[in-house]
């Protein structure tokens, strides 16, 4: 029996089907978020450089807004267990953007130093910049709607 004619659509999707790139679940959330992740980082890199990292960046908001508050009470505001938590302190305190001091119950109490506030009020002026260069691609009614379904899937009401 004659194998079947291939017309110049199959074959393109027949060698569109070897491309690793045509079969790396493209479609799946996952893999999905890690891109769109890979993607956040990178234009945070491209607004603020790398002396601060994005996980800093947010430890230092969230003490800019909760000056004082504990490691555990941070760890839980950024989402990250407190030993990693603690690591980004250490390396906060070494870079002379915190002070941390042993409170009560063994807790570490934490406080932006002026070389911290300075930073941070350094980079929350290119925050706008930071966002539109994250959701470019996206109209003003995209940026919402996907803004509001990233605090739904979190189960976070917007702010």
């Amino acid at each position: 029996m004659p194998a079947p004619s291939r017309t110049p659509r199959t074959l393109a999707s027949a060698s569109a089907d070897r491309r690793p790139e045509a079969t790396l679940g493209l479609h799946e959330p996952g893999h999905l978020f890690r891109r769109a992740h890979q993607h956040s980082v990178s234009c945070f890199n491209a607004v603020f450089g790398r002396a601060v990292t994005p996980l800093q960046y947010a430890a230092l908001r969230v003490l800019q807004e909760h000056p004082g508050i504990d490691q555990v009470t941070l760890a839980a505001a950024i989402a990250l267990d407190t030993s990693t938590t603690a690591e980004i302190a250490v390396r906060l305190e070494r870079d002379g953007w915190i002070v941390r001091e042993l409170g009560a119950r063994r807790q570490r109490r934490l406080e932006l130093t002026a070389e911290g506030q300075r930073v941070i009020n350094e980079m929350l002026r290119s925050e706008a910049v930071l966002a539109d260069r994250i959701l470019t691609m996206l109209d003003a009614g995209e940026r919402e709607v996907l803004m509001g379904l990233m605090h739904k899937l979190l189960g976070k009401p917007p702010v």
